[in-house]
């Protein structure tokens, strides 16, 4: 099989990250090293404990590079919900379903385009089926590939908007600066990163194993400054740590919280220096905070949280879909229905489970014909475990690097 320029670029950048890592081996070895001496002054006290990961790319990095087995027993590396598409509920793919066969054009990004509705429309459970039977469902990099094309045309169209703080700044810039043609419509469902990981990582404390620690999201973090975490840390009393997603840049984030545990510490630090100021964007926020409103939002699996999405806000009401097309919110009881028989997303979600516990993985449920929500994105930890889990890398480089 021929690789595409893409699949090319993204194997070198993994070839890249891989020689980043064994260039480094000492100080892999350090790090480890510090982590298990860390961990030995602490387990008496806290026993088996977690460290939540709050992005799919960092899931990504654990994951292949295979950090779970350099992490002493007793120390469990867990992905928290970091993945927009899976949290989204079907309820909107339905909607974004019922519009694409009225004739109304359907923007939306890759991943979410074969993204499970739990109810069919017209025979259709995703808009990948849609299309094939007739939708005009159409496939874009962003917004502003979606405005070019709906300009093109004059038909009557919608963007779903789902993404976290990071995209966020972009939607806002296109309302601001009136982009948008008057036939294109945005359905907003953002998602709010601090309200999750605090209602994550609460749910877990009543758990016999508890997080005691968080790696932040770096790219939101670029956006929100990692002041935005700080209500976590203090209202959780753990450590929260905003890191980059090399190798290194995770097993620093996990030796940082860890020696603030023994320190008693539980404050935010910044170890991704190189993009992440404290303060954050304050352009971006401030375009965010007038184009959209802070609302109570549904999150797949988990349900309900306060001030944890962004819908339009009035000022720009004429580019709402919600607003244009009259599409209801979701109803709070429908959120505790809205995965298939047997999944474990809502638990996966939440690092309560892993992919592997679940009866679906990799059996019923594959990258190639996903069930559930979080097999179907690339930053979904079924997804990122189905595909990136078991090739051994991980193993060779330990073995190379003498790290075990």
């Amino acid at each position: 099989m021929v690789m595409g320029k893409e699949e090319k670029s993204g194997t070198r950048q993994i070839e890249g990250l891989e020689r980043v890592f064994r260039n480094n081996a000492e100080l892999a070895k350090m790090l480890v090293g510090y982590i298990g001496k860390f961990y030995n002054r602490l387990k008496n006290d806290f026993g088996t404990f977690k460290i939540m990961d709050f992005c799919g790319t960092h899931e990504w990095t654990i994951t292949h590079y295979g950090l779970r087995s350099l992490m002493p027993e007793g120390l469990e590396l867990v992905a928290g919900p970091g993945c927009p598409v899976c949290v989204t509920p079907s309820h909107y793919i339905q909607s974004a379903l019922k519009l694409g066969f009225e004739g109304v054009v359907v923007y939306t990004y890759g991943d979410v385009f074969r993204l499970p509705s739990l109810k069919r429309v017209n025979g259709a459970g995703s808009l990948a089926e849609a299309r094939a039977l007739g939708a005009d469902v159409r496939i874009v990099t962003g917004i502003a590939d979606a405005i070019a094309d709906a300009r093109s045309h004059g038909k009557d169209a919608v963007f779903l908007g789902i993404g976290f703080e990071t995209v966020a700044s972009g939607y806002a810039q296109a309302l601001i600066r009136g982009l948008l043609p008057d036939n294109l419509k945005l359905m907003s469902l953002v998602k709010l990163t601090p309200p999750a990981m605090l209602a994550a990582v609460e749910i877990l404390a009543k758990e016999r194993s508890a997080v005691k620690g968080i790696i932040a999201p770096g790219h939101v973090s670029t956006i929100t400054g990692a002041k935005a975490w700080k209500p976590v840390a203090d209202r959780l009393g753990i450590p929260v740590v905003v890191t980059g997603f090399e190798p290194i840049d995770v097993l620093i984030a996990i030796a940082e919280a860890l020696k603030q545990l023994v320190r008693n510490e539980a404050k935010v630090s910044i170890e991704y220096t190189r993009a992440v100021s404290w303060e954050g964007d304050l352009k971006a926020q401030e375009m965010i905070a007038e184009a959209f409103r802070v609302v109570e939002d549904a999150w797949r699996g988990i349900g309900f949280l306060p001030e944890s999405g962004l819908r339009i806000s009035e000022s720009y009401s004429s580019c709402d879909a919600f607003r244009e097309y009259g599409i209801p919110e979701i109803a709070p009881e429908y959120c505790r229905e809205d995965l298939p028989k047997g999944c474990k997303c809502a638990e996966i979600v939440i690092g309560k489970e892993k992919p592997t516990n679940c009866p679906l993985f990799m059996k019923k449920c594959r990258p190639s014909s996903p069930v559930g929500p979080c097999m179907v994105s690339l930053e979904g930890t079924c997804a990122i475990w189905a595909r990136f889990g078991a090739d051994g890398l991980a193993d060779r480089i330990a073995e190379d690097l003498d790290l075990r």
